[in-house]
């Protein structure tokens, strides 16, 4: 089982090999790649040292698996190329997410879509993947009319730059930019670059993405979308509307009995979930889970997830998982 982890310097990268490391995925051969900058570093896997090679190298080295955390353009033009020599791409990036002729997987919700011929597999937005890990059982059970979600995104969706921003902001040290503005004591309206509509891309994942990983293009989605000075995970106050009543009970029953899903939800020991706790784990957290009175079938919940583990690199490698398992290589 040869596997290469594509943007392997970069945060997700590094997530991923350490996610690898902890599902202890068996792995026989393992090739580092980076951009030609990095090419010849040296990274750590397993304390063993591995030097970054560059994307033709890798082609050459015809990989099972390769995991791509490099951005849209290298996910363009190198995944097709990962392909034709039989290699299994699951790709992070949003390149190849609403492509009709690719799969866009939760490996908890629509992993058994997947067979040998998908040789380019789309791992969702994070804020996505958080949010429909709580909507998938609750649109089986009850049919979602229309989602409202406002998300507070951790810096580290943006990546190293915004960091390093935050970072000498709270120092007090002048530096780059990887916002606009000020992060530090703020929150900017701002996730991603703004589409035609008025809405951000990030807004607009979570409506067409949603719809496509849940198999319902009825189902009415809106966003707003920000990014909030947190490095732990990201958060996620939604609002849905059901064809159906529920019993709030029976909705928190539901979504403790669904796998990779936490509920913390208790007013009386103010327990609820936070980005500080969710840090480093793999599960999706749901708590403040409410009936809204202002209007029928409608629930209130509060979602929590690390957007650099389920929310890309812990996905990715769930993904992997399935496909190894289920003789899918």
């Amino acid at each position: 089982m040869k596997v290469a982890v594509v943007g392997a310097t970069g945060m997700v990268g590094e997530v991923m090999l350490k996610v690898l490391e902890e599902r202890n995925f068996p792995l026989t051969e393992l090739f580092l790649v980076a951009s030609e900058k990095s090419i010849g570093k040296t990274v750590s896997f397993k304390n063993k040292d591995y030097k970054v090679i560059g994307l033709n190298e890798a082609i050459s080295l015809r990989p099972d698996i390769a995991l791509f955390s490099a951005g849209g353009g290298t996910s363009l033009e190198w995944a097709p190329k990962f392909a034709e020599v039989g290699t299994t791409v699951i790709d992070n990036s949003s390149a190849w997410r609403m492509d009709q002729t690719k799969k866009l997987v939760v490996p908890e919700i629509n992993a058994s879509q997947l067979t040998k011929d998908d040789k380019i597999i789309a791992n969702p937005n994070c804020s996505t993947i958080q949010m429909v890990m709580v909507m998938a059982p609750l649109h089986k059970k009850y049919r979602i009319k229309r989602i409202v979600v406002s998300t507070y995104q951790s810096i580290t969706g943006t990546g190293l730059k915004a960091v390093k921003q935050l970072e000498n902001e709270f120092a007090g040290i002048k530096g780059e930019m990887a916002y606009h503005y000020p992060i530090h004591k703020n929150a900017i309206p701002h996730c991603d670059v703004f589409e035609e509509n008025g809405y951000t891309k990030e807004e607009m994942k979570l409506v067409r993405e949603t719809q496509k990983i849940l198999d319902d293009r009825t189902i009415a989605v809106t966003a707003t979308a920000v990014r909030i000075p947190t490095s732990g995970g990201h958060s996620e106050a939604v609002n849905v509307e059901f064809e159906n009543d529920f019993d709030i009970s029976a909705v928190r029953q539901l979504l403790s009995n669904t796998d990779g899903i936490v509920v913390q939800d208790n007013t009386d020991t103010n327990t609820y979930p936070m980005p500080l706790y969710a840090n480093g784990k793999d599960e999706v957290f749901v708590g403040r889970i409410r009936r809204d009175g202002s209007q029928a079938n409608t629930l209130n919940l509060w979602i929590v997830s690390d957007n650099l583990r389920k929310g890309a690199a812990t996905n990715a490698v769930q993904i992997a998982e399935h496909l190894l398992k289920n003789n899918l290589l």
